[in-house]
């Protein structure tokens, strides 16, 4: 329909016939947000730049076919938790739950086959002023050997002119956890565009950060202060301007893979900011999450193809997770994830594009 903010096809077909429908959200201008069902995932985000263009900001794959290949994780919904839980068990009211360890010797991103790779239900599409589509997932009890079902609800919004939304919400019917993000790679000089993020300006409204031993589980100890290492994002600095240097943590997280500790009270708030030097393009992104999870890109390796057919290698995108802090269920000391029947889990982020002016 001409004009229409909200357009529905078919993406592709999952082995069993299935299929995998996207969504295009239409903000003004070229700004959209494209969602595919598989793994409620940002397939695109077309975003403008400083001279009048827009271009996809996001790594994905053109078709279907990429996303069943090779899971990465580009762009996915990530549960049913998100980062890592230390050997792969929790406590849980006495008892320890053993989920299977996927990132050894650790459990990553819910398990062999988390959210990312579930089929998505379209619950509802809202074409009005803020075009939106709300995704529905129910795990049941046991899935991956996480306790309880868990009915999960997501909304992608188009919340201002150049600006998307993502809020998700969740019920357990007995005790379990939850941790849910979604897990973009982003690059706003654009995802084909073969420019290293090293670059983009960084800003983190976080005073403290979660140092990580060589599995990326944090360290027996408090968040360290980002004051006067090469974590200090405060003010913004280029990604890459000591991503090099010698620091252990640095060592340990191949670059930045690390969880920001951020100052929440289950409001959304500013936390970080990226601008690309030549496009011009800016985001700005806000949660009501406690820990972001700045991750440089280490691990892509040039073993997959993206957009265009081109190689994804180290650094040609990065991470900006909202979510708990990792391996919190086995620390009584860090923001809770526990969900009991009757309490609803919620997580808010925005992401704001604007581009820099004269």
């Amino acid at each position: 329909m001409a004009g229409s903010r909200i357009t529905r096809d078919v993406f592709g077909a999952l082995p069993d016939g299935r299929a995998v429908e996207r969504v295009v959200l239409r903000g003004e201008g070229g700004f959209e947000a494209r969602i595919i069902t598989h793994g409620a995932v940002i397939q695109a985000l077309i975003a403008p730049d400083a001279k009048g263009g827009y271009d996809d900001v996001v790594l994905g794959h053109d078709a279907f076919a990429g996303y069943l290949a090779e899971r990465k994780f580009l762009g996915a919904t990530v549960g049913r938790y998100a980062n890592r839980i230390a050997n792969g068990q929790f406590p849980l009211d006495g008892e320890t739950v053993q989920l299977a360890v996927n990132n050894c010797p650790n459990a990553l991103h819910g398990g062999v086959d988390g959210f990312d790779r579930k089929l998505w239900e379209i619950a509802e599409i809202n074409e009005s002023a803020e075009p939106a589509v709300t995704l529905t997932y129910v795990s049941p009890h046991g899935e991956e050997n996480y306790p309880g079902r868990l009915d999960v609800r997501l909304t992608y919004r188009i919340t201002g002119p150049t600006e998307l939304s993502l809020s998700m919400e969740a019920r357990t019917d007995r005790p379990t956890i939850v941790n849910l993000t979604n897990h973009s790679f982003f690059n706003l000089e654009g995802a084909t565009s073969g420019t290293p993020v090293l670059d983009h300006e960084l800003t983190v409204a976080a005073e403290h950060f979660l140092a990580i031993d060589p599995t990326a589980i944090p360290l027996p100890e408090p968040p360290r202060r980002v004051a006067g290492t090469p974590f200090d994002f405060r003010e913004a600095r280029p990604v890459g301007e000591r991503i090099r240097e010698s620091n252990q943590q640095l060592r340990n997280g191949r670059g930045y893979d690390h969880t920001y500790c951020l100052a929440r009270d289950g409001k959304l708030a500013f936390a970080a900011r990226l601008e690309a030097p030549d496009s011009g393009r800016i985001m700005e992104l806000f949660t009501d999450q406690p820990g972001l999870q700045v991750y440089s890109g280490n691990y892509l390796d040039g073993t997959i193809s993206g957009k265009g057919g081109k190689l994804v290698r180290q650094s040609d995108a990065m991470c900006l997770e909202p979510h708990i802090w990792p391996d919190a269920p086995n620390r009584p000391d860090f923001p809770s994830p526990r969900l009991s029947p009757g309490e609803v889990y919620r997580h808010h982020t925005l992401y704001r594009f604007s581009v820099r002016t004269p």
